[in-house]
């Protein structure tokens, strides 16, 4: 595979593919991820497909602009880097945030994109379809309060790619899911500072812009422009919630052609390391029935 920075406008974004005659996986990471949280799935994917994996603007090595960090500024990231590569129509498996980014990108391109795989996008923050409801009065005091606790995170400073790696090695073996592929992201976690330290790719400003702009999405307003067939995958957690389930089925109502899936003990985001034999053949599976239809 190639891995490369292509320069987008003003942006560069980091991607790694492998571009053939077969079928393209578009693969879209978490909102602090980068594109090595897929080791465990590209795997899977790559004897019959073509694989276009990048880092999204403003994490990896991907260039970390002032601003642009909307779900529709990503998705024309994307749609801009797609074009770039030569690919018409694709596939694709979204996590979180790259979930997100992957139904803007269906919604905006419906030529483009071929199948959907939504693990994340399935409720609004607040409002109607959201989790917090209530009088906008509300709602703007709770995000008061949200606001208050972005501005008060630091950003954390690491002497040692080792220190960073070791400090999630021992949170995650607590917890029973260390294995190969979490190193493998942790592992390019971390950018260098000018002073020799290190700190998240993934900066205080870029996930404080995405996260006050992600309050105001309405999932609803996208999925009504999907014309491709979607798989959710809702986590252990979201799947157990009852406000969870009943917004997601009236998002599906919206729907043509929708699956769900419930990988058991899955945590969301980490399902894709935390189990990629289970969730890449999951994957796989409705990708394939989705690429044959489409031959």
């Amino acid at each position: 595979m190639v891995e490369e920075t292509i320069k987008l406008n003003d942006v560069g974004i980091n991607v790694r593919y492998s571009l053939d005659s077969k079928p393209v996986v578009l693969f879209l990471h978490f909102s602090g991820g980068n594109l090595n949280m897929w080791s465990g799935i590209i795997p899977q994917f790559a004897q019959e497909y073509s694989i276009v994996a990048p880092d999204f603007r403003g994490h990896g090595k991907s260039d970390k602009p002032e601003t642009g960090y909307h779900i529709d500024d990503m998705a024309n990231d994307i749609y801009l880097l797609l074009q770039r590569l030569n690919v018409n129509h694709c596939h694709i498996v979204g996590s979180s945030m790259g979930a997100e980014v992957g139904l803007s990108l269906a919604a905006s391109h419906p030529e483009l994109v071929l199948s959907l795989i939504c693990e994340g996008a399935l409720y609004n923050e607040f409002g109607e379809h959201g989790l917090f409801k209530g009088t906008e009065e509300e709602i703007e005091h709770e995000k008061e309060g949200l606001r208050a606790q972005l501005a008060e995170r630091n950003e954390r400073v690491f002497a040692t790619k080792e220190e960073y790696i070791e400090e999630e090695r021992a949170k995650l073996t607590e917890q029973g899911l260390w294995n190969e592929y979490f190193l493998a992201f942790f592992e390019s976690n971390l950018q260098q500072m000018p002073n020799g330290n290190y700190t998240y790719c993934y900066l205080n400003r870029v996930r404080t812009e995405y996260i006050q702009k992600y309050w105001d999405v309405k999932f609803e307003q996208y999925y009504k422009k999907v014309q491709c067939p979607i798989l959710f995958l809702p986590s252990e957690e979201e799947w157990g919630d009852e406000e969870i389930r009943s917004i997601l089925h009236t998002f599906t109502t919206l729907l043509d052609l929708y699956e769900i899936e419930h990988i058991e003990n899955s945590i969301h985001a980490y399902v894709w390391m935390q189990l990629p034999i289970t969730a890449g053949k999951v994957a796989v599976s409705f990708i394939s029935k989705h690429a044959e239809s489409n031959l």
